[in-house]
């Protein structure tokens, strides 16, 4: 039997030396708060490529400066991010992973002083800051916002990108009927709420001819959001925009208690890889080798996404290859340690 998890996969001419992808996760580390790279990104991101995790996913990257999670976020809203992110790919590149970003906004979960955005003005909770309405004009402003992003993203020279429309930031907030109360063109119906997703898409599509990923939460967990059938639908309006492949999380558009085990988001992954016909990643409390093998073979996803294990082992690619009895590429300079 072939071992899928260290088996080549391809798109769009590029293609990741094993099926392991470390999930975006942000660091809060531009200390600045300017948005610009730091020497903690060189390192973490770096690690994991001599680690030879296959694809890795830059943390969710601000296109504007009032769509950032918190003021410690990188960001690509200005040309003076280039350069910093062009090294960051390169460091990557040199141990042979292919390199992704996460282009995203907040919304109204950004925790930043001044105004913040959202497709209603409804806090996610009590302690949270009211956000304004997005006014058209805001909406066009941001979806220019999310091409620009884009046009950088390809001057930086990554691999992929992945358009985070999950764990209730703005585009998972206009999608979903508990977060988008609007009347307009934006709102009420299914499609009115995919319309700003749909109008990034397509804008970043205008200068990308990339691989595009988009990370979606596949669940409200609300007995009135969104469930996985829901996103069969939404996956098929993504696959007619040639999106490749849907990252399938879940939760966090509302608060909510969510039943959490070992692959516990695998079943939506699934559901929607089979029920569209599209190409999915899975992620959620992956942990083992044998895990993610199951996954792979029973074609519950296309790749697998590793976050807080790759926080605990960089090197988590060795681990899996020994726990699969795979010989996979060493760095010459680790040889001594890791062929024993």
């Amino acid at each position: 039997m072939v071992v899928k998890l260290f088996s080549p996969y391809t798109i769009k001419g590029v293609t990741f030396k094993n099926r392991i992808v470390m999930s975006p996760m942000c660091m809060y580390s531009s200390y600045t708060e300017d948005g610009y790279v730091q020497n903690w990104h060189r390192t973490h991101y770096t690690t994991r490529a001599v680690g030879q995790v296959g694809l890795i996913i830059v943390e969710a990257t601000a296109v504007t400066p009032q769509g950032r999670i918190s003021p410690q976020d990188l960001g690509i809203w200005s040309d003076e991010h280039v350069e910093g992110l062009q090294e960051l790919v390169g460091l990557m590149k040199e141990h042979g992973s292919k390199t992704g970003i996460q282009l995203a906004h907040a919304g109204r979960k950004a925790v930043i002083g001044g105004e913040i955005l959202a497709p209603s003005a409804i806090a996610f909770n009590d302690k949270s800051k009211t956000p304004k309405e997005m006014t058209i004009t805001e909406i066009k402003e941001t979806v220019e916002a999310f091409k620009k992003g884009a046009e950088r993203a390809a001057k930086a020279g990554f691999d992929v990108i992945e358009l985070h429309g999950a764990h209730g930031y703005l585009l998972n907030q206009f999608l979903s009927p508990l977060s988008n109360k609007r009347d307009d063109e934006y709102g009420g119906t299914a499609e009115n709420r995919y319309r700003l997703l749909r109008e990034v898409i397509d804008a970043v599509k205008e200068v990308w001819n990339g691989p595009l990923f988009v990370r979606v939460s596949a669940h409200d967990y609300h007995e009135e959001g969104l469930t996985p059938q829901d996103y069969i639908t939404i996956a098929k309006w993504m696959k007619e925009q040639n999106v490749d492949l849907l990252d399938v999380s879940s939760g966090a558009v509302v608060p909510a208690q969510i039943n959490v085990f070992p692959g516990y988001q695998v079943k939506y992954s699934e559901t929607i890889k089979n029920g569209a016909n599209v190409a999915t990643g899975a992620v959620g409390l992956i942990t083992s080798a044998i895990q993610a093998e199951e996954i792979l073979q029973n074609d519950r996803a296309d790749l697998v996404l590793l976050a807080r294990e790759l926080l605990r082992d960089p090197y988590w690619p060795r681990t899996a290859a020994k726990e699969l009895g795979v010989n996979i590429e060493t760095p010459k300079q680790y040889e001594r340690g890791w062929n024993d």
